[in-house]
């Protein structure tokens, strides 16, 4: 039996603000779409004493799921790819884009201009059935929810758009910097899972993976013959080289998106005992994105040479990086870059950067 049948008014209209608050604290303080919808699907399961819950995302014709999350008392199931709907309840909530409550079974409709996904709760066969003031509390819980969803899914867009935008840059400067300058497609990627090992939260990494691409932006600015110089740099040239990470960050500056990732770009190549440019900051001085990136970009350059430097073997290039570590190197950025080097496969580096 549903004790919420005998409820006073003044605990309904307890269990009712408190559901919203709970859904509201989940809201506003999930920043990924993924996790969101996650968490929201486990809270609800808690504050409607259900056994099950769904929640899916669908795409425009309505009648696939893009993003689904299902959890019940044992375990949680995600589906982050496009699927048919084939539930026929969920099916309904989405024909009709109506409630539906039926004995052990609450669903709803996820509904912002146009409807964007469904909820559904069930309780086991010797559950109590849902009652209308349930359905009442859910509909005005998730209200924050979807503002919440669409958001997240609108800035999920934006990224992509802005991501698709830098790599369209970065193809571009390429064209201009001698591809002996360039970074490996796995550059990146070895930069971003250096900030995981040392749990940098999602920001900083989207930050450290924009600057990761566009941290050589300024040598675009330099004069090809100092750029490809095979021989020692004249005192003259090497200044012209160190004020690429100045030039750099005056180039993108203009771009809003990219305000994050001004200060790694910037200062990517100071080093940790303080003898590095521009700035010649040392040790916390230097944004902890740069001093990941630092060890990064040394390892790539060491890797795949350049111009003036032969390359080396893996084992040589990872000996010497631990070796710079107090140096030039942060070492608790060497620390995790040692551990994800044994973690990857380093034979893609053994393979041409181009």
């Amino acid at each position: 039996m549903n004790t919420k049948n005998y409820l006073t008014p003044t605990k309904k209209y307890k269990f009712l603000v408190s559901s919203i608050h709970s859904v509201y604290r989940v809201v506003n303080s999930t920043y990924e779409l993924k996790d969101l919808i996650s968490r929201l699907a486990r809270l609800l399961c808690q504050v409607f004493d259900a056994n099950y819950c769904v929640i899916s995302l669908i795409d425009n014709n309505k009648k696939s799921s893009v993003f689904r999350c299902q959890v019940n008392e044992k375990k949680r199931n995600i589906i982050d790819k496009k699927i048919k709907i084939t539930n026929n309840i969920e099916k309904k909530i989405l024909r009709t884009l109506a409630t539906f409550r039926q004995h052990q079974t609450l669903g709803i409709p996820l509904i912002c201009d146009d409807i964007i996904g469904l909820i559904v709760l069930r309780r086991n066969k010797n559950g109590a059935p849902f009652l209308a003031f349930e359905q009442e509390v859910l509909m005005a819980s998730i209200e924050q929810a979807i503002i919440g969803i669409k958001n997240l899914q609108l800035y999920d867009e934006q990224q992509k758009i802005v991501f698709g935008s830098i790599k369209s840059l970065v193809t571009l400067l390429d064209t201009r910097v001698p591809h002996e300058y360039t970074h490996s497609p796995y550059f990146s990627k070895l930069v971003t899972l250096i900030a995981q090992e040392m749990h940098q939260d999602a920001k900083q990494i989207e930050s450290l993976k924009y600057a990761s691409l566009l941290h050589d932006t300024g040598k675009a600015d330099i004069p090809m013959e100092i750029l490809t110089k095979t021989t020692k740099l004249t005192p003259a040239e090497y200044q012209i080289i160190k004020r690429h990470p100045l030039k750099g960050a005056e180039i993108l500056r203009p771009l809003q998106i990219l305000k994050p990732a001004i200060p790694i770009i910037m200062h990517h190549h100071e080093k940790y005992n303080g003898t590095g440019y521009p700035s010649r900051l040392k040790k916390g001085q230097i944004p902890q994105g740069a001093r990941i990136m630092a060890v990064a970009d040394a390892f790539e350059a060491m890797v795949y040479g350049r111009p003036y430097r032969e390359r080396m073997d893996i084992a040589s290039a990872i000996r010497e990086v631990r070796g710079k570590s107090g140096t030039q190197f942060d070492p608790k950025v060497v620390e995790a870059f040692l551990k994800v080097v044994k973690k990857i496969n380093t034979k893609i580096y053994l393979k041409p950067c181009k």
